[in-house]
């Protein structure tokens, strides 16, 4: 790979430099060209297809990726059916959970800055007590989220081994119905950041963490807790691909302690435009689900 064309002194200073460093330096700086070029399109002036950046997903793991959605491009991220069953809590109950077709609307709106909405339309609640008592339904509408994406690097220059990106995601839930036993009782907000790095040319690592600003139904008042992800992608062709990922949430206001789970699932790309996904989240902790599968898909438009 070619260095980049500067005046002389930056020239001379950029061969002086190992042949690795040269290759990530010309690659910063094609990215950094490929922006400049881009940074013309808008939510009202869509990126033509043949400057549309590799398609990549959300879900269907917990953890984020860095990388939004070209401006002037919907992406729709669907949960198609998710099932969680959770650990007995210190009563003994346990719970059922079923949700349909969640939902991330993913607009692009410049180059390097989203703007998402999460709906939840309908899940189902089963309680039940280990000693044969009444079982406790609920049903209807999650919650709704709004959330932000804005890429600080790595949009248009991620790709090659050493490569990295990292993106910032504050969000803002809001309870559609606080008495449906579904949907979220309290407004809840936060900011995670997103990393990425490529590490071979088949295998990704993402890192996320974050600050949770919550509130339980018990609580009186808010309280912060911290999120950490961690994630391995593999890519074994052009259309399948594997993830690995351990989850933790930490500090909360609960007997039953903090989340922690592990996940892995797998993608197929159907089309340019259209993933279809399924997995699994296991958790270690008692706070968090015994087993949680999942299947679903991604189309960009």
């Amino acid at each position: 790979m070619l260095c980049p064309q500067r005046p002389l002194l930056i020239l001379s200073l950029c061969l002086a430099l190992p042949a690795a460093a040269r290759a990530q330096a010309a690659e910063a700086w094609n990215g950094e060209a490929e922006n400049a070029k881009k940074s013309q399109y808008t939510l009202f002036n869509p990126v033509p297809d043949g400057l549309m950046r590799k398609f990549t997903t959300d879900r269907p793991h917990t953890t984020e990726s860095p990388f939004t959605v070209d401006a002037g491009h919907l992406q729709v991220e669907s949960g198609l059916l998710s099932y969680a069953l959770s650990q007995a809590d210190l009563e003994g109950a346990t719970t059922q959970d079923f949700d349909v077709v969640a939902t991330n609307f993913r607009i692009g709106v410049t180059n390097s800055a989203e703007i998402d909405f999460i709906l939840q339309p309908y899940g189902i609640s089963h309680s039940k007590s280990l000693d044969g008592g009444p079982v406790i339904r609920s049903s209807g509408m999650g919650g709704a989220q709004i959330r932000a994406k804005l890429n600080l690097w790595g949009d248009d220059s991620y790709g090659e081994p050493g490569s990295s990106a990292f993106a910032l995601l504050p969000f803002v839930s809001l309870p559609t119905d606080r008495t449906n036993g579904v949907s979220p009782a309290f407004v809840e907000a936060g900011v995670v950041g997103l990393f990425e790095v490529k590490l071979t040319d088949i295998i990704s690592l993402e890192i996320n963490d974050g600050v949770l600003y919550l509130r339980d139904g018990g609580d009186p008042s808010y309280h912060a807790e911290l999120l950490t992800t961690a994630n391995i992608e593999f890519e074994w062709t052009e259309t399948f691909g594997t993830y690995y990922e351990v989850v933790a949430q930490i500090g909360r206001n609960d007997p039953m302690g903090d989340i922690g789970f592990v996940g892995t699932g797998a993608t197929y790309l159907w089309s340019e435009n259209v993933q279809l996904d399924a997995g699994v989240n296991l958790g270690f902790t008692p706070a968090a689900g015994r087993i949680n599968p999942f299947v679903g898909l991604t189309m960009r438009f």
